[in-house]
């Protein structure tokens, strides 16, 4: 079975990245096109700068849109005490850097705490 060959509102990877920002803002949500016609913050230029440089970058910059350039590259995403690492697949495009870097845990209960009620003591601890 053939691999099926990935698209983006119709358009492939190649044809995307000779697209402008303008013009890649056009293809993706509304959300995500505000942040790309705002421009920019002055970290995530850096970003995109090291990006152009090297194929592993580390960033804060949660909020920012993965674009077509990225595609290929590991960025290790801060998520609050360490940092991730995500390869950028072609599917990725169009969607915020942070979705890819969960920065909460499933809450696991234990026994009961100290001062708890009586009651709360038969509770089975896992």
């Amino acid at each position: 079975m053939a691999k099926k060959e990935f698209s983006f509102q119709g358009k492939s990877l190649d044809e995307l990245k000779t697209l402008t920002i303008k013009e890649f803002a056009q293809l993706i949500p509304s959300r995500q096109r505000r942040s790309l016609i705002g421009g920019w913050t002055d970290q995530q230029k850096i970003l995109i700068r090291n990006l152009e440089k090297n194929n592993t970058v580390e960033t804060h910059c949660r909020d920012t849109v993965i674009i077509p350039m990225m595609v290929g590259k590991t960025i290790k995403i801060h998520k609050g005490n360490d940092f991730v690492p995500v390869l950028i697949e072609p599917e990725m495009v169009g969607h915020m850097l942070g979705e890819f870097a969960m920065t909460r845990r499933r809450v696991e209960h234990h026994a009961p705490g100290i001062g708890a009620t009586r009651s709360s003591g038969g509770i089975a601890a896992r």
